[in-house]
Formats: structure tokens, C-alpha cells, sequence
């Protein structure tokens, strides 16, 4: 990942292309181009929301296409960042959910450019415009909290429902699809589950995932996480028997750039699928669900992906989550996959992974109402993944922590664990044009980190609050500059 430019593996990404949509078929063949970095941006740490509360960053990103805009200044517009649980080191809270609307200037350097001296983290320039509280159908308040072993019965359109003890609908947002009249779908841990809210942020419908990927415990439904909160007793087990393990839910989604088919990603494998040891839970699931109605989203297809693998600092296999993910048509999207506990804010200096891969379905065993899809029928035991399953196929697109990328901006991967360390979390992506005729494949990849809230001078849920070890992490954008043939056709 030396050069200027940085052409996905062509073997796997022909096979991707001739995989897509006919329109996408006719154009250049093997075209995916990362032409690096080219905007750094922060929000400050201890950023406050019009309800005074701590502002929660990115684990999720949608951009406003239709308000980008490009003058001889530069780039303006807006995107959606959707915060998760809210501040939780050391349990939940009952915070309300909410998403974050931002002014967004930008500002790219040519790829390959170094900023001017003094402004290398001035390219993008993100302003807290607004904030939306998400609720409930009828309007209540939604919360952080751990649903613990509460459920709120199906009724009507409506599944059953992760509740936590104090009757409020639990949500873990993870990720965002925002929809041209406004309205949007969310994906959370908890469920896991697939929201739609209103553009005012009333919950219009739920869908809930096949029976092999919800948490049982004791041959019931439960939703908690095991992050109980204030005076709350752990769930029993700890871990659930089946379905998807705890904080390891519906991570990644993205709309087709044609707006008919939602792709939703589980973080890491299903409890069933190997999903019980870190060191097995590689086979995770992609759902694709056709999006015609948008009050009932219908499993079309299903498909077994295997994360991507590296080895720790000892030498020993470890497995990296997926954090996002953008779709570039039905058989295809980016998936950013990383490893934990390392970065800014932790003691650990150093990640050994954190990578945007591209993702081809076009070759997968289709597994969408088979025998896979009930709980006792596992796609990988063990983190075998089946002999009738060809899983889809991973090629490496952008190295997150390539260091001579992040150099060029002020910023590092590793010692010194400092203010300009990427921080662990990053799990927001979103993509704008470069709304230029003579490039119109080129868009710039917006990738946002979550900063758990970590901050000397919080606020959330009426009381302040201090992060560990003297912690104050930033919001940080990072925005790439990528080539992908075809997609404005679609």
C-alpha cells in the first residue's frame, strides 16, 4: 500500500465487476482505485448537543447527496452521525437515543498532496448543526439501558421488542440508511434489529432477522448484552446459547445505491456459527433484504462472509470485526473491519488491523430460508463453515493505518499515544461525489470514528462525568478519495 495509487487485487475484482448490475458490467473492468488520503477533520471531545448533553460521535454515517455541493471554495454539505447507548464504561445508561445533524465544509488536498504547514487537520471543517431524539412508536422516549431479559410482546406490524426494566424500547444504533423523503432505517445490537423512523425520529417499523441470528437464553428470547445497568443484575448466562453474541449485532448497513435491496452485516459471527470464541468467529452473515416496501423489508438473500484475519503481537490468529459497511450494489460493498483495544484513549498504543475491504457476494451460496437460518441448524460450527456454503470473497481496498498516509496529516498509528493516535473505534462510512465531469467514478469516502464519549468534561443523563486516564478523544473524520466505476449510473 506504498504507491499513489492503490488498485484493488484485479483477480478478485474482476470477478467483482462482471458481478454487478448489467451498467455497472459495461464499464471499465477492474477499476476500484484508492487514491488516498486527502481531509482530516475533528469535533472536539467535550462537544455539547442542544440538550447539553455530551455530543456522541460516529457508529453511524449517512451524507445528504442532494445538498453536496462544489464551488471554487470547496465542498459543502450535510451528513447524519448516530451516536450508539451513549456514555457506558461502566454499565449503561438510560440515554436517549438521538442523531446528529453536521455542516460539513471540505476542503481536499490533491491525492499524494501534503496540507499546507499549521493546517493539516483543517481540510474538513464539521459543525454540530442539530440534534434529533429518537423514540418509540407511540412518541416515548427510547433508551440506552440493557434490555436485560424484558421483552415488549409483538403486536400488529410491530416483532417483539428489546424493553429494558423501565419500559422504554432498548437501542443500540449502530448504523443508518437516510431515505429521500427523509426518513431512515437504523440498525442496532441489541435485536439485532432493523429500525425505520420517521424524518421527526418516531419509530414506524421494526424488522427482526432471521431466527438463527436472535439472542436466546434458556430457549427464550433475550436481548440483553450483559452491560447491565445502575444496581441491575447481570443476565443468566452471561452470554446467549444462540443467535448473535453480545454487542455483536447488526453493525454494518447500507442501501443500494439504487435504493432497492438494504444490506445489513452482523459484526462478527453468530453464537451457533463460532460466534462463541473469539478465536472462531470469522463466518458473520450478510442480509439483503429487498427494500420495495419500505414498511416491510423482505429477506431476498443471505450470504456467509468471512472477516478478515491477522496475527497479534504474540503471533496468534485473531479475528477483526466488521465496523461498516457501504453497498455499491446487491453482490457488493466496502466493509471496514478492525481489531480493539488500541488507540488514543487506551493503553494500548498501537492497531494491528483496521482495513475497508471489498466484499463480492456475486459467488456465495444464496442461504436465505434454509435450514441455516433456524437457530439449531449452524452455517459454520465450530467456525467450520458448512461444505454446501461457498462464503463470499474479501479483497484488501485501504489500509486505515498506513502510516505514511496518516503522516502526511499529523497523524499516526502507534506510539506516541498521544492526541494524534487514530483512537480504537472507527464505524461510520458514507460517500459523496467529487462532482467533477472529468472524474465522474470519483467520490470521496468519508470515515468517521466513534469516541465512546471519552472526555475530561462529559455530561450526560443529568450528571457529569470524567473518562478514564485523563481521556479526551475527538470526533475525527478521515476522507479518502476513491474510484468506482459505474455506481452514478445506477
Amino acid at each position: 500500500m506504498k504507491h499513489l495509487y492503490r488498485t484493488a487485487s484485479l483477480g478478485v475484482a474482476l470477478a467483482l465487476f462482471t458481478a454487478l448490475t448489467p451498467a455497472l458490467a459495461d464499464s471499465t473492468v477492474g477499476g476500484l482505485v484508492n487514491k488516498g488520503l486527502v481531509g482530516v477533520g475533528r469535533i472536539p471531545a467535550d462537544q455539547r448537543d442542544k440538550f447539553g448533553e455530551t455530543f456522541g460521535s460516529g457508529s453511524g454515517m449517512a451524507i445528504d447527496a442532494s445538498g453536496w455541493t462544489h464551488d471554487a471554495a470547496g465542498y459543502k454539505g450535510s451528513l447524519w452521525l448516530l451516536p450508539d447507548r451513549g456514555y457506558n464504561v461502566a454499565g449503561t445508561t438510560d440515554y436517549r437515543p438521538r442523531l446528529n445533524a453536521i455542516a460539513i465544509e471540505l476542503s481536499p488536498v490533491a491525492p499524494g498532496a501534503a496540507p499546507p504547514a499549521g493546517q493539516e487537520q483543517t481540510g474538513v471543517k464539521a459543525t454540530l448543526a442539530d440534534s434529533l431524539l429518537l423514540t418509540d412508536d407511540k412518541g416515548a422516549d427510547a433508551t440506552g439501558l440493557d434490555p436485560l431479559s424484558d421483552v415488549r410482546p409483538a403486536a400488529g406490524d410491530m416483532p417483539m421488542l428489546p424493553a429494558a426494566t423501565n419500559g422504554k424500547l432498548a437501542l443500540d444504533n449502530e448504523a443508518i440508511a437516510r431515505l429521500p423523503d427523509g426518513s431512515m432505517f437504523i440498525s442496532d445490537e441489541y435485536g439485532p434489529n432493523i429500525y425505520r423512523f420517521s424524518a421527526g425520529g418516531r419509530l414506524m417499523s421494526a424488522t427482526q432477522p432471521p431466527a438463527a441470528l436472535v439472542p436466546m437464553r434458556k430457549g427464550a428470547a433475550n436481548f440483553s448484552s450483559d452491560n447491565p445497568g445502575p444496581g441491575a443484575a447481570d443476565p443468566d448466562p452471561k452470554d446467549p446459547d444462540t443467535g448473535r453474541q453480545n454487542n455483536q449485532g447488526l453493525e454494518g448497513m447500507a442501501m443500494t445505491p439504487d435504493g432497492k435491496f438494504l444490506i445489513a452485516v452482523l459484526q462478527s459471527a453468530a453464537r451457533q456459527d463460532g460466534g462463541d470464541s473469539g478465536a472462531t468467529r470469522q463466518n458473520t452473515r450478510a442480509l439483503v433484504y429487498d427494500a420495495s416496501d419500505l414498511a416491510h423489508l423482505k429477506l431476498a438473500h443471505e450470504y456467509v462472509v468471512p472477516l478478515p484475519v491477522f496475527k497479534d503481537a504474540k503471533g496468534k490468529t485473531k479475528v477483526a470485526a466488521q465496523s461498516e459497511i457501504v453497498a455499491l450494489s446487491d453482490t457488493a460493498f466496502l466493509m471496514l473491519a478492525r481489531d480493539s483495544g488500541n488507540g488514543q484513549g487506551l493503553k494500548g498504543d498501537t492497531s494491528l488491523y483496521r482495513e475497508i475491504n471489498i466484499v463480492d457476494l456475486s459467488g456465495a451460496t444464496d442461504i436465505a430460508g434454509g435450514p441455516f437460518d433456524a437457530a439449531d441448524k449452524p452455517v459454520a460450527p465450530k467456525g467450520v463453515v458448512d461444505p454446501s456454503v461457498t462464503p463470499a470473497r474479501l479483497t484488501p481496498f485501504i489500509d486505515i493505518n498506513d502510516n505514511a498516509e496518516l503522516g502526511r496529516f499529523g497523524l499516526h498509528n502507534g506510539a506516541p499515544n498521544d492526541h494524534n493516535n487514530l483512537s480504537e473505534k472507527w464505524e461510520a462510512m458514507s460517500l459523496a461525489s467529487v462532482l467533477d465531469p472529468k472524474l465522474p467514478d470519483d467520490y470521496f469516502l468519508f470515515v468517521a470514528n466513534d469516541n465512546d464519549f471519552l472526555t475530561q468534561d462529559g455530561f450526560q443523563v443529568g450528571a457529569p462525568y470524567k473518562a478514564d486516564d485523563g481521556a479526551n478523544v475527538d470526533t475525527m473524520f478521515l476522507v479518502y478519495q476513491v474510484t468506482l466505476p459505474g455506481l452514478a449510473r445506477k
